[in-house]
């Protein structure tokens, strides 16, 4: 029988090779995803190898092409078959089912001690493979085998394989599949104590890439659970957090990922006085004096402003040195997102705290001179009228110093 001739539409434009998992790019062009990948990460000038548009060089900006894999598949099981029957030696494309039982033959493996460091090797590289194989996993219950071995090695105090298991379930979790991840991590605290105990051991090790590992699946953990058993986390948990958070070689997903955490946990029962205590609102002003990028400070903010709604949270906020200064010189340069959380602090510092002391200080920092300049600023209005309410708090104080002027408070309205 002759060689079987492979639709022009299959191939990639770069490889020229049949695809795998096709994915298609803004400009409307199909290639294979670790040839697209490969070439956005290499390419000076990122650009669509077939239109010379220009391309996002993120990958997020490709989109997987299920229609077109699914033809690839039945063309190449269609084939296959034909070329059985003639009893040629044809390419073979992998069989989803054979696939599937060697998944679950390797998840079985997992149960046996002298197997699962190999059982994890091989699902890791399956993970690794392809959208398809990991749709395959899902389908074989990998997510859950993943949740139920780090449970176990959390109970049994062993550390071996943990790395290979946070990586297979990070890449499984959000595959469509009949395992429901909220009832599986969701109901209890077991797995949210399992990926603390791990990060307790390796912050504490410096070892950033299981770090880089567990946070994001934390944070997911943390979005599938219930508000009442959130409200009952414990003030380990919380000192973890903020450990983290003083890690600078931690990823910024991991980062991105524990700021959200500690936002979403902050106002749900005595969370938010734990988050104080464990040292999170010095480590804050830390992170945010070093200039991090924009969706981090924004977080940052958003946090500063939950715990500085409660007076531990203020008292903690005023013990640094330069917490005014630095809320002041954040507001309009980042985004009016932390705009309103940065007025939002110095408004609560203001009202319930604001000693002679700490109006001084506003006034000798530049908060004073920062909120004159949002009313002047092109911003929203509710911002202006916050600052305008702001400097009303204090005017007696304030009223003779240079930068600011009495018609901004009365006459003067934008």
């Amino acid at each position: 029988m002759a060689e079987t001739e492979i639709p022009e539409y299959f191939l990639c434009p770069i490889s020229l090779e049949m695809m795998k998992e096709p994915v298609t790019a803004v400009t409307g062009i199909t290639y294979e995803r670790e040839s697209i990948e490969q070439w956005l990460r290499k390419a000076k000038e990122c650009v669509c190898p077939v239109t010379k548009q220009p391309l996002p060089r993120s990958s997020q900006y490709l989109t997987p092409n299920h229609t077109l894999r699914r033809l690839i598949q039945a063309w190449s099981e269609a084939t296959n078959n034909a070329a059985r029957g003639h009893g040629a030696d044809h390419q073979q494309i992998p069989n989803p089912q054979l696939e599937k039982v060697q998944v679950e033959k390797l998840v079985k493996d997992l149960k046996v001690p002298h197997r699962n460091q190999r059982a994890l090797k091989k699902l890791h590289g399956f993970a690794m493979e392809s959208e398809r194989t990991r749709t395959c996993m899902a389908e074989a219950g990998v997510a859950n085998a993943m949740v139920i071995f780090i449970n176990q090695r959390f109970q049994q105090g062993k550390t071996m394989c943990l790395e290979e298991a946070l990586r297979i379930l990070h890449l499984t979790w959000n595959i469509p599949s009949r395992t429901n991840m909220k009832a599986l991590v969701g109901e209890n605290l077991d797995f949210i104590n399992s990926l603390t105990w791990i990060l307790h051991l390796n912050v504490h090790n410096n070892n950033g890439k299981i770090v880089n590992e567990a946070m994001p699946l934390l944070k997911l953990t943390i979005q599938n659970t219930n508000s009442t058993i959130l409200g009952n986390l414990n003030f380990q948990f919380f000192k973890e957090m903020v450990r983290v958070l003083g890690k600078r070689t931690i990823s910024q997903q991991a980062l991105k990922s524990t700021l959200q955490i500690l936002i979403e946990t902050c106002p749900l029962g005595r969370n938010r006085k734990s988050i104080v205590e464990s040292g999170a609102v010095s480590n804050l002003i830390e992170l945010e004096l070093e200039k991090p990028e924009k969706n981090i400070s924004e977080h940052i903010f958003n946090l500063l402003a939950h715990l500085c709604s409660c007076a531990e949270g203020r008292e903690m906020f005023l013990k640094h040195a330069a917490a005014i200064a630095m809320v002041s010189k954040r507001i309009l340069r980042v985004s009016s997102a932390t705009d309103d959380r940065a007025i939002h602090i110095l408004s609560v510092i203001g009202k319930y705290s604001g000693s002679s002391e700490v109006v001084l200080e506003m006034l000798r920092v530049g908060a004073v001179s920062k909120l004159c300049m949002v009313i002047q600023a092109d911003c929203a209005s509710y911002l202006k009228e916050k600052a305008r309410g702001i400097l009303r708090l204090h005017s007696k104080v304030w009223s003779d110093s240079p930068c600011i002027q009495l018609y901004l408070l009365t006459r003067y309205q934008r």
